[in-house]
């Protein structure tokens, strides 16, 4: 079905959109002390600060890879309650405190850096120190502009969970309008599973606004047309996000 927005608003139309981008994309979630609320992190013991510093110095080494263009790790700050249909079966909730995000020189180059040795060590360590990991290979199907990675900010990863991609693919433009026009918003990186590939989230995006946490939920969340609006669009269409603030581990 197409999108029939709820509360329907003049300001908020389709966000402004570039060409997607080119390349590919391997994204790795894992839970690794998450607490299983919503709010700050405000756990971080000595085993996961060696556990990024780890996974960093193996960023590195994947980054070597003539196919991989940048590999970031992040470490969560906060997470937000999820908004739209219940949580139930669907997909399990995103508490993930931990993320990394390869940026490939092209999506058919996900299966080569899958398989390097540089990448084993990267992808074990995760699995060895977390409850659960959640790993895709991804193209980028939508993008409002490049997310800087060079500098601090906070980062979201948002995880949406629903049985239509087309449908969510739609509704996060109007969504991002939101944003646009309400935190000014000026890059995100919408990612969708490649074909064939094992997901519990149909899309995830990734985005970034300079400032602090706090900064960042003040801008959003007093608005009344967060939830009449961006909360109540979610509900409407039977789509799940999960969002999870980061920043530069």
């Amino acid at each position: 079905m197409p999108v029939e927005l709820v509360n329907p608003n003049p300001r908020y139309g389709k966000v402004h959109l570039i060409e997607p981008a080119p390349l590919g994309y391997v994204h790795l979630a894992a839970e690794v002390q998450a607490a299983h609320r919503p709010g700050p992190v405000l756990r971080r013991s000595r085993d996961k600060h060696q556990l990024l510093g780890v996974l960093k110095w193996q960023a590195r080494q994947l980054a070597e890879l003539d196919a991989v263009e940048r590999v970031t790790v992040y470490d969560a700050v906060a997470f937000a309650p999820p908004g739209g249909e219940a949580r139930d079966r669907a997909a399990p909730a995103a508490w993930f405190d931990v993320a990394v995000l390869a940026e490939l020189r092209s999506p058919e180059a996900a299966g080569e850096v899958r398989a390097a040795p540089a990448y084993r060590p990267l992808a074990g360590a995760l699995g060895e120190q977390a409850r659960r990991v959640h790993q895709i290979a991804a193209r980028n199907v939508r993008r409002v502009g490049d997310v800087d990675k060079t500098r601090p900010g906070v980062f979201l990863f948002n995880y949406f969970a629903g049985d239509n991609p087309v449908l969510a693919v739609e509704l996060w433009e109007y969504l991002a309008g939101w944003y646009e026009a309400e935190t000014g918003l000026d890059n995100s990186t919408l990612l969708a599973p490649l074909d064939g590939e094992q997901s519990d989230y149909v899309l995830i995006n990734h985005a970034r606004w300079d400032g602090s946490l706090p900064l960042f939920l003040a801008r959003q969340l007093p608005k009344k047309t967060f939830r009449s609006y961006l909360l109540a669009n979610l509900k409407a269409h039977h789509i799940t996000a999960m969002p999870v603030l980061y920043r530069l581990a």
